[in-house]
C-alpha cells in the first residue's frame, strides 16, 4: 500500500514505536518525513538506480530513510555498526553508494572512513566531514517527488575472495505503492490491519528490516526493540498486545533460560504467530517453545537472494521434527555431485527453480558458481527431502558460520589470520555452542611449533579483533602440524570440522 493512502486514512495512527523509549512516529509523519527524504535524494542528484548506505542504530530515522529510498527508486544497504572501520568502508564503496547516513553515536567508527567518493550526513547531531541530516530534511518540502518508483535494499552476501558480496536484483518497474497481489504477510502469517508486530533484533540485518518495512505498508503497527532483552522481550508483548513477531533460536533460549517466576509472569496469549529463521533451531528448543507459545510457531528458509522461499507451521513440524518445511513460490530440486537430480531421501545441493533473479554485485564468477546448467540457483547448502517433500537441511553454505542468527563467512577471517607472521596455513569453520548454535573456530598450523600455547592463541585472537569485527574472530584456536590440503591447494576443511561435530546428526543442530 502506498504510504499516502495510509497517512490518508491512519494518518494518527502509530506506525512504530521504540520499545524502551516509548518514541513514536505516526504513519503520518512517517509519510511526511519519507517524502521530505526523497525531496532530499533527488536535489543531491541521486535518480532511480543510484545507491544510499546507512548505517544506524534501531533509531526512528532510520525506517524513514528506507521508505525514502523504496519511494525514490533507489537501491539501500543497511549496514551493521558492529563492523570494523575497513569492513564499513568497503561496503560503502563497493555498493557504489553517492550519499551515506549515520548517526553521532558511531562517529568513532566513521571517522576513520574515506568517504570522499559521496556525501555524507549524521543524525542528532554532526561531527567532523559530515552534514546534518535533519538540517537538510527541513529545506524540503513533504511533497511527493514527481517520478515516484520502487526501489530495493542491496544486502550483501559472502564473496569468493572473502569480502561480503552485494546481492543485486534488477529494480522492479511500475508504480510505488500499487497492490501487486497476494501479501505474503497476509496469506502465509495472517497479518492484518490490526496486527501489533515485535521486532526484537537490529534492523540492518535482512529479515527484520525486510519484515518490518512489509508489515508497515500494510498499516501494522510496528514495536522496535534498541536491543533485545530477553525478559524485556517478553514484557514488550504483554505491553503491546503482540500478536506477530520475529525470532532468532538464540533469543527463544535466552527466554527459556531465564527463571520460571520470571518468564511465566508474563502474558503472551495475544501472540498469534510468532516467526523464525535465520538459523538452525535445535529441535528440543523448538519443542519448548511450541509448549510454552502454543502452536503459533513459524519458521521459513531462504536467503538474501529471494531466489526461493521454504516455509512450515506448527502443526507440520511436530509432524516432520527438524524439517524447514515446504517450497513455495519456486520449484526444489536436490541435485548430486554429478549435476543429477538425486532420489528422495538422498542428500545434494539445493537448487530453486522459477523464484526470483538475482546477481552477485560485481561478482560474475560468484553468480556463475550459484547456477545449475539447467538455469536453477542456489544457495550452497545441502539437503535432502522426504516422502511428504519436507526439505531438511544437512549442511551449511560454503561453511558459512551462523552464529546467534548472525551470517559469518570464515573466508575473510582465514585471509586474515594467514597475514600473521607466525602463521603458515589456517582454516576458519563454525563448532557446536549451546547458546549459539555455532562459534568460530579457528585451526592454526604455525611456522615455528614451538610457538604454540596458550600466549600464542591469545595472540591470534586479539589480531583479528584489531581488523575485524569482534563476531568474526575465533572464539578459541586449536593447532595442527600440517592442515589437509590437495596438491592443487584446495583444503579439505570438512576432515577438520566434522571431528567437532561428533555426536552431531546434521552439520546444524
Amino acid at each position: 500500500m502506498h504510504l499516502g493512502e495510509l497517512a490518508a486514512t491512519s494518518a494518527d495512527k502509530a506506525a512504530y514505536v521504540i520499545a524502551e523509549t516509548g518514541v513514536t512516529t505516526t504513519f503520518k509523519q512517517l509519510d511526511d518525513l519519507s517524502m521530505q527524504a526523497s525531496q532530499l535524494f533527488r536535489q543531491l542528484g541521486l535518480n532511480r538506480g543510484d545507491h544510499v548506505a546507512i548505517l544506524l542504530e534501531n533509531h526512528p530515522a532510520l525506517l524513514q530513510i528506507c521508505f525514502a529510498a523504496q519511494r525514490s527508486g533507489l537501491y539501500f544497504t543497511a549496514i551493521s555498526y558492529r563492523l570494523q572501520d575497513e569492513e564499513v568502508e568497503y561496503i560503502v564503496s563497493d555498493c557504489q553508494a553517492k550519499v551515506f547516513i549515520t548517526s553521532k553515536s558511531h562517529q568513532n567508527l566513521v571517522g576513520k572512513l574515506d568517504l570522499d567518493h559521496c556525501q555524507s550526513f549524521m543524525v542528532d547531531g554532526v561531527a567532523a566531514g559530515f552534514n546534518s541530516w535533519e538540517d537538510g530534511l527541513a529545506e524540503m518540502p513533504a511533497e511527493k517527488i514527481s517520478d515516484e518508483s520502487i526501489g530495493v535494499q542491496m544486502l550483501y552476501s559472502s564473496g569468493t575472495t572473502g569480502r561480503p558480496k552485494g546481492v543485486f536484483k534488477p529494480l522492479p518497474e511500475g508504480e510505488y505503492g500499487v497492490d501487486e497481489g497476494l501479501n505474503l504477510f497476509e496469506m502465509l502469517y495472517g497479518a492484518s490491519v490490526n496486527s501489533i508486530y515485535l521486532s526484537p533484533a537490529p534492523l540492518y540485518h535482512a529479515a527484520p528490516l525486510t519484515f518490518t518495512m512489509g508489515m508497515l505498508s500494510m498499516g501494522v503497527t510496528c514495536i522496535v526493540m534498541q536491543h533485545f532483552e530477553a525478559e524485556a522481550a517478553l514484557a514488550a508483548i504483554e505491553k503491546y498486545k503482540i500478536t506477530h513477531s520475529q525470532w532468532v533460536p538464540t533469543m527463544f533460549i535466552r527466554m527459556l533460560k531465564l527463571d520460571d517466576d520470571v518468564r511465566l509472569k508474563h502474558d503472551v496469549s495475544s501472540l498469534q504467530c510468532a516467526i523464525h529463521a535465520a538459523a538452525p533451531c535445535p529441535v528440543p528448543i523448538k519443542e519448548q517453545m511450541i509448549e510454552w507459545w502454543g502452536p503459533v510457531i513459524h519458521e521459513y528458509y531462504a536467503g538474501s537472494e529471494g531466489n526461493g522461499f521454504v516455509a512450515i507451521n506448527s502443526e507440520q513440524w511436530l509432524a516432520h521434527k527438524g524439517s524447514v518445511g515446504l517450497p513455495l513460490m519456486a520449484q526444489l530440486h536436490i541435485v548430486g555431485e554429478d549435476g543429477e537430480e538425486v532420489a528422495q531421501g538422498e542428500t545434494g545441493t539445493i537448487y530453486f527453480e522459477g523464484g526470483g533473479d538475482f546477481e552477485y554485485f560485481n561478482d560474475k564468477e560468484k553468480t556463475d558458481e550459484s547456477r545449475h546448467q539447467q538455469g536453477w540457483s542456489t544457495l550452497g547448502d545441502v539437503g535432502y527431502r522426504d516422502a511428504d517433500g519436507f526439505l531438511y537441511l544437512t549442511d551449511r553454505k560454503s561453511f558459512m558460520i551462523i552464529s546467534g542468527g548472525v551470517n559469518i563467512y570464515p573466508q575473510e577471517t582465514e585471509n586474515l589470520l594467514v597475514t600473521h607472521p607466525k602463521v603458515m596455513d589456517v582454516a576458519v569453520f563454525g563448532v557446536p555452542n549451546d547458546d549459539f548454535g555455532e562459534e568460530v573456530k579457528a585451526v592454526v598450523q604455525p611456522k615455528d611449533w614451538n610457538d604454540v600455547g596458550p600466549d600464542f592463541e591469545a595472540e591470534l585472537i586479539e589480531f583479528c579483533r584489531e581488523h575485524i569485527s569482534h563476531l568474526k574472530c575465533p572464539r578459541s584456536v586449536d593447532f595442527d602440524k600440517q592442515l589437509p590440503r590437495h596438491p592443487t591447494g584446495k583444503l579439505y576443511k570438512r576432515l577438520l570440522r566434522d571431528k567437532y561435530w561428533e555426536g552431531h546428526t546434521t552439520k546444524l543442530l
